[in-house]
C-alpha cells in the first residue's frame, strides 16, 4: 500500500490528520508505531482545536523535519534545507486550498462550541478532511523524493 493510502486510511480509522501523515510517513526513521501516534497526536485540528496550521500540514513538516532536519548544532545546511522544503510543501498545499489553517479549510473555529458545532452538524471533518490528508499525502511525497 503506498502511503498517500496509508494515511487516508490511518485517518479513516479514527486518529487525526496530524497523526495519519506523520505515521503513514513513519517508517525506518526508529520511532514505533505508537510513538508517531503519541508525538502527532497535539498537532490535530489546527494545533489541538486551535485553529491554527491544519494537522495534515503539520504532520507533513514533522516528516519532513526527521527527514532532513538539523542534529548537529553546526550543521545550518540541513535547518536551511529543512526550511526550503517545508515553504515547498506549503506554497503547493496553498496552492491547492488556499489556506494551511485549519479553520480556513473548515470554513469554521474547532475551538469554540459554535465552531464545534457546525462542523458535526455539516459533516465538515468527515466531508473536507480526507481530501486535505491525500492531497498533503501526495505533496509530501514528492516534496522529500
Amino acid at each position: 500500500m503506498d502511503k498517500t493510502q496509508k494515511a487516508v486510511d490511518y485517518f479513516n480509522k479514527g486518529y487525526n490528520c496530524s497523526q495519519a501523515i506523520f505515521t503513514a510517513f513513519n517508517e525506518n526513521n526508529g520511532i514505533s508505531e505508537e510513538t508517531a501516534l503519541k508525538i502527532s497526536c497535539g498537532f490535530g485540528a489546527g494545533c489541538g482545536r486551535l485553529g491554527s496550521t491544519c494537522g495534515a500540514v503539520s504532520g507533513a513538516f514533522m516528516v519532513i523535519g526527521s527527514k532532513f532536519g538539523k542534529f548537529r548544532a553546526d550543521d545550518d545546511a540541513a535547518k536551511e534545507k529543512t526550511y526550503l522544503k517545508v515553504r515547498e510543501f506549503a506554497q503547493r498545499f496553498m496552492e491547492l486550498n488556499k489556506s494551511i489553517n485549519c479553520s480556513d479549510l473548515l470554513g469554521c473555529h474547532l475551538g469554540t462550541s459554535e465552531g464545534m458545532e457546525k462542523a458535526k452538524k455539516e459533516g465538515l471533518v468527515k466531508k473536507i478532511c480526507p481530501q486535505l490528508v491525500r492531497e498533503a499525502a501526495e505533496i509530501l511525497s514528492a516534496v522529500i523524493a
